[in-house]
């Protein structure tokens, strides 16, 4: 038995496996500092964006917490200021984006981590609502199902929060 506890230990180390956390910090209204600190590093991403939220999970399934960040900003292809999501991770100690989405479905409006699955809160041109979750995909998300399509905010709400 002690053999294998020192095969395991010594995987984990090879793997690189290693306490770390995320955490975020704001400067201004319109900068944040991502920080990514583990046993031995810690490393900044700056966010030159206001921020609307934060959560951390294991997006990719590969047993490293990554960062999920909610930024407000334009893009090339829609230009209008909007809610974002940027995906964050640890390689080897330093903060790189994973994926710096542009859009999901429709208009977003918030989103949460939840069972491995980005769940979002979306809008519609006719301002209806839609709760979709989204799995990563190997190069962003893809749509995995949805919680409630074209509904009103509070039945929305429900779907979201759940």
């Amino acid at each position: 038995m002690k053999w294998l506890i020192t095969v395991i230990g010594y995987w984990l180390t090879v793997i690189g496996c290693q306490a770390q956390t995320f955490s975020l910090q704001r400067q201004t209204d319109s900068l944040y500092v991502l920080t990514l600190t583990t046993e031995s590093t810690t490393n900044q991403w700056r966010l030159p964006y206001p921020v609307y939220r934060m959560e951390t999970g294991d997006v990719d399934g590969n047993g490293t917490i990554e960062a999920l960040v909610g930024v407000i900003k334009p893009t090339r292809f829609y230009p209008e200021m909007g809610r974002r999501l940027f995906i964050f991770k640890n390689y080897e100690g330093l903060v790189r984006p994973m994926w710096l989405g542009s859009k999901l479905g429709g208009t977003l409006q918030d989103f949460h981590f939840r069972n491995g699955c980005v769940r979002s809160l979306e809008t519609n041109a006719k301002g209806e609502y839609t709760v979709a979750e989204y799995r990563w995909s190997g190069f962003g998300v893809a749509f995995e199902r949805y919680l409630a399509k074209n509904v009103d905010e509070a039945k929305a709400l429900e779907a979201f929060e759940r």
